[in-house]
């Protein structure tokens, strides 16, 4: 799968997964949040991977683990200003 189809198949899946912030998460186009995007699907794919072929518990759970890391990474970067405006603040980047 190409880089931008994987980032937006994961944009979808973290829509879909995280529905209080769907309308945030299909509007965004900050370049962190779309490499977050992009690896949760690569995390997915894997994690799904691994189910059909040898069902490999502790592999998955790790999967599994892992998507739930990049959620809440999402999570908490929707909730952060911009840096430019974390900048802008004199906040720390």
């Amino acid at each position: 799968m190409a880089r931008s189809n994987r980032r937006e198949a994961g944009r979808r899946r973290l829509a879909m997964r995280l529905p209080e912030m769907r309308k945030l998460i299909m509007e965004t186009r900050d370049p962190r949040l779309l490499q977050l995007f992009e690896a949760y699907q690569m995390a997915v794919e894997a994690r799904d991977a691994i189910r059909k072929r040898r069902f490999d518990w502790k592999l998955v759970r790790e999967y599994d683990e892992t998507c739930f890391e990049i959620e809440k990474h999402v999570i908490r970067a929707i909730h952060e200003p911009p840096l430019a405006n974390r900048q802008k603040a004199g906040e720390p980047s």
